[in-house]
């Protein structure tokens, strides 16, 4: 079976300019090239399904990709550790050419008439990934003290006494009344 990922393009790089419309839903990483993350930092499952919807735009020397792709991600929330879910949609305009020249080292390579959208996919899916996810813009975390999830209850924990700055909490100032002088 052909990867949807690979689209023939001589017939846009003869006809110059014309365009094509990309759209079609595919494993995220199918041939696992990916290795998993930790538990902890926010990834994408290798089956996860990808959507992409591009417009193919040939100029003289390559093609340029515009669109939309989405796929969904999971993570542990940073301030209370519960599992979470989410989905990145990302707006891409990228460019392949079919041999880089000076400046196009980010641009995607077009081999034997054909444009891999795989590594565009994977690049800004991987990139608009966020690096410390909330489950919900308010959440309160962990008590540091007891781990109890604070969005779920309460506790009356306090922060424990240092004993090097304990003294500091017995001294007390008083304040003198306005024109009189602190001085002898």
């Amino acid at each position: 079976m052909a990867s949807p990922y690979l689209v023939p393009v001589a017939q846009l790089l003869r006809d110059v300019p014309s365009s094509m419309i990309v759209s079609f839903e595919a494993p995220f990483d199918e041939p696992h090239e990916f290795a998993p993350r930790g538990a902890a930092e926010t990834d994408v499952f290798a089956e996860a399904t990808v959507k992409v919807a591009l417009s193919l735009q040939s100029f003289s020397g390559g093609l340029r990709a515009k669109g939309t792709v989405e796929a969904p991600w999971h993570a542990i929330c940073r301030r209370c550790s519960n599992p979470i879910l989410g989905i990145s949609s990302v707006q891409v305009h990228e460019r392949f050419v079919d041999e880089r020249g000076p400046g196009d080292d980010d641009a995607y390579l077009i081999e034997n008439d054909f444009a891999d959208l795989a590594p565009l996919v994977h690049d800004a899916i991987l990139l608009d990934l966020p690096l410390a996810p909330l489950c919900r813009e308010d959440c309160r975390g962990l008590c540091p003290y007891c781990g109890i999830d604070r969005n779920e209850d309460s506790c009356d924990c306090s922060a424990p006494v240092d004993a090097r700055w304990a003294t500091l909490d017995e001294l007390r100032f008083t304040d003198f009344p306005a024109g009189e002088s602190k001085e002898m």
